[in-house]
């Protein structure tokens, strides 16, 4: 169904998934900053943050709440809890729920951490005239584990974890110049190319996200992506979190322009 541009403000975009509407947030909402997100308990809250700074491409920190704090300075009136159209909740690691919202699940020594994502820069990829398959078919963007170790912090550790979009050689450095200017949200490729480099096996069958295909003429070129600290929440075990759905992100108020750098 065709959306008006009334229908594509953040706030209108927030309600709708507030009452109970899920989907992948790719293209919603254009020249708006999203936000990957994840709460941890107060005594993870420095893990987490030094994790961020030690690993920085796949976790750039747009904002870091107070304990038990659900609002934020990026969407003025926003809920955390609700306003995502997906979520995820863990419990030593393990996934034990997937709700549209989380006001049920909610501890009051949860510091939320909103870090930028790759959803932001594709307009500006579009308008540079890159392909970006996963919105042209309706899909959530393709995301892979792979065999890249993050920085370790405290007691997080865990791998990197990318997107990945096709991109026509011809293309190829304008989709590098355009991310390049977006530090925010992940930056520039971490890798162009063979996706054997990264331990990739089957870009058919990504971790996350849905397949796309990749013509035989494209390059597949991968992002660090946002899913990073849940792949670390697996590896390091902490009693309690929740993050975002994978490509179910936080759309904010704030312009992408805002943190494009000149």
């Amino acid at each position: 169904m065709s959306r008006t541009a009334a229908d594509q403000r953040p706030r209108a975009v927030r309600a709708r998934f507030r009452a109970g509407e899920s989907a992948p947030t790719a293209g919603l909402a254009p020249g708006h900053t999203q936000a990957n997100l994840i709460s941890v308990p107060a005594d993870w809250a420095y893990d987490m943050l030094l994790f961020c700074q030690r690993n920085p491409k796949p976790c750039p920190v747009l904002d870091v709440t107070d304990a038990g704090d659900w609002s934020t300075q990026l969407a003025p009136g926003a809920d955390l809890r609700t306003d995502l159209p997906g979520y995820r909740v863990w419990e030593h690691g393990a996934l034990v729920a997937e709700p549209d919202e989380v006001t049920g699940h909610w501890r009051g020594d949860l510091v939320t951490f909103l870090l930028g994502c790759s959803f932001t820069f594709e307009a500006a990829l579009i308008a540079a005239g890159v392909p970006v398959r996963h919105i042209e078919l309706g899909r959530n963007v393709p995301m892979y584990d792979t065999d890249r170790p993050c920085r370790p912090a405290g007691r997080l550790h865990g791998r990197t974890v990318v997107s990945m979009r096709p991109v026509p050689p011809e293309r190829l450095s304008a989709a590098i110049r355009e991310t390049a200017l977006f530090p925010s949200f992940h930056g520039s490729p971490v890798h162009c190319g063979d996706p054997a480099a990264l331990g990739i096996a089957d870009l058919d069958r990504p971790d996350f996200g849905d397949p796309v295909d990749v013509r035989p003429d494209e390059i597949p070129v991968f992002w660090a992506c946002g899913v990073t600290p849940q792949a670390a929440v697996m590896a390091s075990r902490p009693p309690f979190a929740i993050t975002h759905a994978p490509g179910r992100m936080l759309i904010t108020d704030a312009r992408d322009e805002h943190y494009r750098v000149l």
